[in-house]
């Protein structure tokens, strides 16, 4: 008889988010594959859940997946944790799930806390639409890209040291765009900041927020027709390879038939 593989999101803070279900999930589980054994650990003490673990991270995930595939062929139930939030949403679990989802096992996934979420709601900013980044790139072209793209509300994680750079970007995009920072969501000391980039940008610059930190920006204002999409991410990818915005411009405007300086304007705005 075949097993199955159980996804279970943790809390991102506070232990007592928790559902019901996960704890009973991690009770019956033959195995338990965690990010890190010791934080899992914390959590099962807390519930007195005794359990099985193994470790299954970014570095051991297409070995270990193979092994609990086996596993869950010969009938075991195997629970997939991370050390915060939902598996797979910028954590470990993705080659796990699509090993059980080629070997025809089962696979079911738990309702729990979700740090993109958490902010999207708090920040107060449409929710109707919205997309997901993970981490936001770090080179500038990029992340300008990102940033400039139309597609309802942005929620993306940030490194602390990093948001004063990102908030500043997006203040040059444009200063009227509303954003929250959303730090240490279920902590002690959580914090949601609202405002507009260059409200937040000259908030931030010299004093990076501490923690864990969620981003969530409000709609860009659309582009309408004004230049294509492709031409403007190819000049973002010159410019990210060292090449200077304007000659770039040229270069890309040449072999799509954009504008120079429609590219240029749109790219330096």
């Amino acid at each position: 008889m075949s097993g199955r593989l159980v996804v279970c999101p943790t809390p991102i803070g506070n232990l007592e988010d928790v559902t019901l279900r996960v704890l009973s999930a991690l009770r019956e589980a033959d195995l338990v594959a965690c990010e890190d054994t010791r934080r899992t650990r914390t959590l099962l003490d807390r519930y007195g859940v005794s359990a099985k673990l193994v470790s299954y991270h970014e570095h051991n995930e297409e070995k270990r997946a193979a092994e609990l595939v086996t596993r869950m062929r010969e009938g075991a139930t195997v629970a997939l944790v991370s050390d915060a939030g939902m598996p797979l949403v910028s954590d470990p679990g993705y080659v796990l799930v699509r090993s059980c989802v080629a070997a025809g096992l089962p696979v079911e996934v738990l309702p729990g806390p979700s740090a993109a979420l958490a902010a999207l709601v708090a920040s107060a900013l449409p929710s109707d639409r919205w997309r997901f980044a993970g981490f936001l790139p770090r080179k500038r072209g990029e992340l300008r890209r990102v940033l400039s793209e139309p597609g309802g509300t942005l929620v993306a994680f940030e490194s602390p040291g990093r948001v004063p750079a990102t908030l500043g970007v997006l203040a040059e995009i444009d200063p009227e765009r509303d954003v929250a920072v959303c730090r240490e969501l279920t902590k002690v000391h959580e914090e949601v900041v609202r405002g507009s980039a260059e409200e937040l940008a000259k908030r931030y610059a010299d004093a990076p927020p501490r923690g864990e930190v969620v981003l969530v920006i409000g709609p860009a204002p659309e582009r309408a027709g004004e230049v294509d999409q492709e031409a403007l991410d190819a000049l973002a990818r010159l410019v990210d390879a060292g090449a200077k915005p304007r000659v770039a411009a040229a270069v890309v405007a040449e072999l799509t038939g954009s504008s120079a300086n429609a590219l240029y304007r749109a790219f330096t705005r």
